[in-house]
């Protein structure tokens, strides 16, 4: 007989969870995918929770242990600098896409088929909110990401391969396989000119 599956749940980052989220990002896994150092992402963390960025952040727990980090950002909101200059991919897309981003806490937990399964239920959150376009953008070398990634559904954005420097952009493609890709996800999901 098979275990069953641990609960999977999803919690809005607080000021307690600060010191927990600067172990993480001092790990080497976190280190390679976040691009600032440790104060600086806290400093980004605590925008978040004061609500001065508009980026949801949330930590993911399995039975209640916390094991990962998840965000969703929205696209209209990243064009600005640096992130133009840092993305510029942003200005392809349509205004209400979101971003997501999410890193696996503690290295014994890499490699379990978490993220994949972590991602596709946030996805489904997201879509419930009525969220039709949503990205990922892991760096092109990451492929334990990728392949995680294109467990949960996502796909490269082919209209905007070469476009995209270090990073594989990606789209969630919904799961009904009547609908042409481009219906689901709520029509074009790149802007003018593609």
């Amino acid at each position: 007989m098979t275990p069953p599956r641990p609960d999977l749940s999803f919690m809005p980052v607080t000021a307690a969870d600060l010191p927990l989220l600067a172990r993480w990002l001092d790990q080497p896994h976190w280190r390679d995918g976040w691009s600032a150092d440790v104060e600086t992402e806290l400093g980004y963390l605590r925008d978040i929770i004061d609500g001065r960025d508009s980026t949801r952040a949330f930590l993911f727990r399995l039975d209640g242990q916390p094991v990962g980090y998840i965000q969703v950002w929205r696209i209209a909101d990243a064009r600005v600098e640096p992130w133009l200059s840092d993305a510029p991919w942003v200005m392809d897309l349509l205004d209400d896409a979101v971003g997501v981003d999410l890193s696996i806490g503690p290295p014994d937990q890499l490699g379990r088929g978490i993220g994949s399964r972590v991602l596709a239920r946030f996805v489904a959150m997201l879509r419930a909110e009525g969220r039709h376009c949503i990205v990922i953008d892991p760096d092109i070398s990451n492929r334990r990401a990728i392949r995680a990634y294109h467990k949960a559904g996502f796909r490269q954005i082919a209209e905007l391969a070469g476009r995209t420097g270090h990073c594989l952009l990606m789209r969630h493609e919904a799961a009904d396989p009547r609908m042409p890709a481009g219906e689901q996800s709520g029509g074009r999901d790149v802007g003018p000119g593609t």
